[in-house]
């Protein structure tokens, strides 16, 4: 390194180098020019003075540098590795890792790029290069603990969980036996640990898992963490089937922790009273009933011992339990007693039983001020929160008339409560009054400003209410320098993106929608480039099994729900714009041609206040960043310009199908147990034209929900097309054809009948759900457009199920009444039969705002509106925790002003 220099240069040239490690970058710059003033062609310096300007945000000169310095010294290490590094800051790994191949050629003993390299080779999942690259690390410095240990790991990530047993085992021969010293006992336990599960993964399958408990065992007293030792001492013994150690042991962890539900589990199964289902026989009833009491008896003060038993106890049992877990709760006053009762109205019979106790503490407390049996008298709020528990029931159970009467008595008790006006928006949320939800969530939000979470509840309840501009303005108020934008976006917020991406695509903003979406594809990218710095780290501090498991999470990445969301949502706007495309500057000439004189100038004159008043909008946006970025130095911070606020740079794709086909592969690859997957690849392949593509979607549709509207859709429309097809001309035609008809008699469903014959199968067995006639009556129009009344009669004629004691007939969704209504207008395109069923929703929930209810903020004569009338005078004026000023309306449990809410 710099070795063909003079002593002078030589050493200006390790300055360089010190300077970048110290990030003293004009220094470095400084010494570099010095050297280049009298050895202009000088490679290596060239190459460190590129490396310094980029990380001075000058990457071109950086580039340019860096290749001319490489150009001038091929046969430098130096600047091979320099190159890498360079490609390295830009993320281009696959590049770097040649780079620093080529160095290694030259210097294949040089330690510090094999250290690089085999971080490279980790976050590529190169793992036989990596098993290489440590191993020769490891061959060069023996010494060193991170060696062993990072041949260990990678022989493991390698699935050679053996060779790592036997490197870790060679390395603890290196040790002395009075090893480790008391400032390593946490790094070598957490090695220990890690070895027992490689161990453990490895014995399984041969079910030698004993030696993995006996390793374990023999080095209890060097493993520090002991709750770790015996969870994974009890984990071994289970498996081995000493299920009474077991029992012991598990003991003995909720002595530790009580509350810990996996205890509970576990000693279950010690028990042999586990069932992953739920469902057990009267007896195992019984002896688990037996079991909580004397667990109950132990850990008195516990909450999991008394709302476990409420899972598996019926009836009369049921209704004791529950009563003495919900009375001390509702006393308390704890506002998230209905989300952990709400499991429970998934098994039958039981939400029932809860409405008749509820109703009945309720009746009690009202009549005599306390509990049924009990002289004791409660406090005033103990009616409250009984009222609050009874409007969550209710709206759980789809009767929100009641549920809005329950909550607002609650709010008239106590008008100061603000958890009571979270629960009503969130009831009229389920109604279908969005505006209404969001102005009461304000409401909550305008009590207590220095609430984030009200404020991010308030933010989601207006961006479902399409409020998208009020939303960005209330977000705003919990972020750095009032930035919203670059904050939000900087803090991977990814509910609020989605969030605000699904109401741009239902306003058809595209543009934004599209952003918004991608914007959370771009943080999945961040979050598998942060992994980066950890696998130097984590062999550092030995923190061994967290990262392996940080690795699994790291290839299952794309599996997570945002991720599914995001890039769904932008396969929806990719097959809008492909469906819809933007119109072009010739499409709008054509049609301003048409226009009559008195129209363009009308025209013109709206499109040149709307730029008027799109300027001065950002130079107000301008003013305010400009003001909120001058610091205490008064050093103004530049913030980078977003070059395309609107997206519309983004709907600018020569094939938007296939930008969409990029997203729909993750989705395929990480999420393939999701129907949502694959009803998209259908539709992006039907229009693709990718036969069997959509063939193969229509497969993976069947094979996990044949009974899917959906899934029937896309099954009749996939042979409805092939039948409508030409012969085939060419070969691959011709081999598509063979594919389809070897494939054919594999789907049961078709079973040699007509796709008319199989929409009539398909109505049958489902002739009581509304989603279902839905598809049928749509499958019917495209089969045959001349049953266009008949399609409209079979959904006309569904009967509204209401709840039955027993609970199984099943009501209509809101969602669901949504859908039908478009299929009418759009598809079926009857406007008449889409005004009759909006007629019949409207009476059948009176607060939806799409159908336009009775008790809908949209209706005039609503109780809503009249209070609107009534208080649109009536406001106050208060100031958030960031100074800014925000006139709301006075909290008084009613809607007032909502539909001018303003900040």
């Amino acid at each position: 390194m710099g070795a063909s220099l003079p002593p002078k240069e030589a050493n200006l040239f390790k300055l360089i180098v010190k300077s970048y490690e110290t990030k003293q970058y004009k220094k470095g710059l400084k010494a570099a020019d010095s050297i280049l003033k009298k050895f202009p062609d000088h490679g290596e310096t060239l190459s460190m003075k590129g490396l310094t300007l980029n990380c001075m945000d000058r990457k071109s000169e950086a580039y340019e540098l860096v290749r001319l310095g490489l150009k001038n010294d091929l046969k430098s290490h130096v600047c091979w590795h320099v190159y890498g590094l360079l490609y390295r800051s830009d993320r281009e790994y696959r590049e770097a890792i040649k780079c620093y191949r080529n160095a290694l050629r030259i210097d294949p003993d040089n330690i510090e790029i094999l250290r690089d390299l085999s971080l490279l080779q980790a976050q590529m999942r190169d793992l036989s290069g990596f098993v290489e690259t440590r191993q020769q690390l490891l061959t060069l410095k023996p010494n060193h603990r991170m060696n062993w240990i990072g041949f260990a790991v990678a022989n493991h990530l390698n699935s050679n969980g053996s060779k790592a047993i036997e490197i870790l085992e060679a390395y603890e021969g290196t040790l002395e036996d009075d090893y480790p010293p008391d400032n390593e006992r946490c790094e070598h336990g957490e090695m220990l640990l890690y070895k027992v599960l490689i161990l453990i993964s490895l014995l399984e399958e041969c079910g030698f898992l004993d030696r993995a408990l006996e390793e374990l065992q023999k080095k209890e007293s060097k493993i520090v963490d002991k709750l770790t030792y015996k969870e994974q001492q009890v984990s071994l013994l289970v498996k081995l089937g000493q299920l009474e150690e077991g029992g012991k042991l598990y003991r003995d962890l909720l002595r530790m922790n009580p509350d810990n539900y996996r205890y509970y589990e576990g000693l279950q199964k010690c028990e042999g009273l586990y069932s992953k289902t739920g469902q057990y026989s009267s007896d195992e009833i019984d002896r688990l009933e037996a079991l909580y009491k004397s667990l109950e008896q132990e850990y008195s003060w516990s909450s999991a011992v008394k709302r476990i038993p409420l899972d598996f106890l019926k009836d009369e049992k049921f209704r004791e339990a529950a009563d003495d877990y919900i009375r001390p709760l509702l006393t308390k006053g704890v506002p998230s007693l209905f989300s952990d009762l709400s499991p429970l109205y998934d098994h039958p019979g039981k939400a029932d039983i809860l409405e008749r106790l509820i109703l009945e503490l309720e009746n009690s407390i009202r009549t005599t001020g306390g509990y049924p049996g009990r002289a004791e008298k409660e406090p005033p709020s103990t009616l409250l929160w009984t009222m609050s528990l009874l409007a969550q029931h209710f709206d759980r159970r789809g009767q929100y008339e009641i549920a809005l009467s329950k909550i607002d008595e609650a709010i008239e008790h106590t008008p100061t409560v603000i958890d009571l006006y979270s629960v009503k928006a969130r009831i009229l949320k389920h109604a279908g009054d969005l505006a209404a939800a969001a102005a009461l969530a304000d409401e909550a939000r305008c009590m207590d400003l220095a609430d984030r979470y009200i404020n991010s509840e308030c933010v989601k309840r207006m961006l479902h209410a399409d409020q998208v501009e009020l939303a960005e303005k209330v977000a705003v108020l919990f972020t750095k320098d009032g930035d919203q934008h670059n904050n939000l976006h900087d803090m991977q917020c990814m509910w609020y993106e989605l969030a605000s991406g699904e109401s741009y695509f239902r306003q058809s903003d595209l543009g934004r929608a599209l952003k918004k979406f991608l914007a959370v594809e771009k943080h999945y990218l961040d979050i598998t480039e942060d992994q980066f710095d950890f696998h130097s780290y984590c062999l550092r501090k030995m923190t061994l099994r967290s990262y392996v498991e940080m690795l699994k999470f790291q290839d299952r990445l794309h599996s997570h729900a945002y991720f599914r969301k995001a890039a769904a949502g932008a396969i929806r706007c990719y097959i809008k714009l492909q469906d819809t495309p933007p119109k072009t500057t010739a499409d709008q000439d054509d049609e301003m041609s048409k226009l009559l004189p008195s129209q363009k100038k009308k025209l013109r004159q709206k499109q040149r206040k709307a730029e008027a008043r799109a300027k001065k909008e950002a130079e107000v946006k301008n003013e305010e960043a400009t003001a909120g970025n001058v610091s205490k130095s008064g050093k103004r911070h530049v913030k980078p310009v977003d070059p395309d606020p609107h997206g519309e740079k983004l709907l600018q794709v020569e094939d938007p199908l296939l930008e969409a086909t990029k997203y729909l592969k993750l989705l395929q690859q990480n999420s393939p147990e999701s129907l949502e997957s694959h009803l998209l690849s259908f539709e992006v392949n039907m229009r693709k034209q990718k036969i069997l593509l959509a063939f193969q979607a229509v497969k993976q549709l069947l094979k996990l929900d044949a009974g899917n509207p959906d899934s029937h859709r896309c099954l009749i429309r996939f042979f409805h097309k092939v039948d409508s097809m030409d012969a085939p001309m060419s070969d691959n035609e011709k081999l598509i054809w063979r594919v389809l008809e070897a494939e054919r008699p594999t789907i049961s469903q078709l079973d040699e009948k007509s796709l008319v014959e199989i929409n009539n199968h398909f109505l049958e067995k489902h002739e009581d759900s509304l989603m279902h006639r839905a598809a049928f009556a749509e499958m019917l129009y495209v089969l045959d457009p001349s049953k266009k009344a008949e399609a409209i009669k079979i959904v006309e004629e569904t009967t509204i199920n209401t709840v039955s004691i027993n609970e199984t007939t099943e009501r209509w969704k809101l969602k669901d009444c949504m859908a039908v209504h478009k299929l009418l207008g759009t598809v079926l395109i009857d406007h008449n039969a889409a005004s009759r069923w909006k007629v019949r929703c409207a009476d059948y929930f009176p607060y939806s705002t799409y159908f336009e209810g009775s008790q809908s903020s949209a209706m005039p004569s609503s109780a809503y509106n009249q209070i609107y009338k009534n208080n649109e005078n009536v406001s106050g004026e208060k100031r958030s925790e960031s100074g800014q000023s925000v006139d709301v309306p006075s909290s008084n449990g009613k809607l007032e002003v909502f539909k001018e809410l303003k900040i």
